[in-house]
Order: structure tokens, then sequence, then C-alpha cells
């Protein structure tokens, strides 16, 4: 079952670990607009607001998108499993010298050409 807008928005503000006036500072959502969001009062907000806040919550625009019903849930599961292993990477790397990172980098490109030489 998919939860509505509202419930996944609280849940990835909540996994970042804002409040909701620490939001408003950020985005310039009013804090009563995101309130109303997140209690699904709101029934169609702009794609713009869903996108500052799926880059501030790191949440797929695809999955809000689709959890307010404005896209298909299949269009936007496939993107959430695409985004969920890009994350992993991107928040493991945080702390890895550029030597590090330089070199996750080659060993992607090896596990690539493996499978191409297959």
């Amino acid at each position: 079952m998919m939860s509505s807008l509202g419930a996944s928005l609280k849940d990835a503000r909540k996994n970042v670990g804002l409040t909701l006036r620490q939001v408003e500072e950020m985005t310039d959502i009013s804090n009563a607009y995101l309130s109303q969001l997140e209690n699904d009062k709101i029934k169609n907000p702009s794609v713009n607001i869903l996108s500052k806040l799926s880059s501030l919550y790191k949440v797929s625009l695809k999955t809000l998108l689709s959890n307010a019903k404005m896209i298909d849930k299949k269009e936007a599961r496939q993107e959430e499993i695409n985004l969920s292993f890009a994350q992993k990477i991107a928040f493991r790397a945080e702390d890895l010298t550029e030597e590090e990172r330089n070199d996750v980098l080659k060993y992607l490109e090896f596990i690539k050409s493996r499978k191409s030489n297959i």
C-alpha cells in the first residue's frame, strides 16, 4: 500500500531530522502550508514545491508525484529502486578521500566492463 503524500512527506522530513520551521527557513514554503500538506489538507501541490521538498528530503520526485496521484506508481517504483542504490553509494562516499572515491569509480567501471565482455 502506497502511503499518502502527506504521510510520505512527514516521514521523509523526519528521516532527515528537520522541523517544519527549519524546512520553511530552507525553502521559503510557509510552515502552515507544509503542515497542511503533511496532513493531506492540500490535494494538488505544485510540482515546484514537491521538487524543492524532494531534494531537501532526499526522496525521489517521482515517488512524491506518485503519492500525489500525479503519475503512475510503476514508473515511480523503478525510479525509487534506482535512486536508493545511488543514495546508498552517495551516503557511504561522504567520508572518502578523493583517491578512495576514484578507486570506487574505477571498480564500478571494472564491474560494468566484465558484464559487457560476457
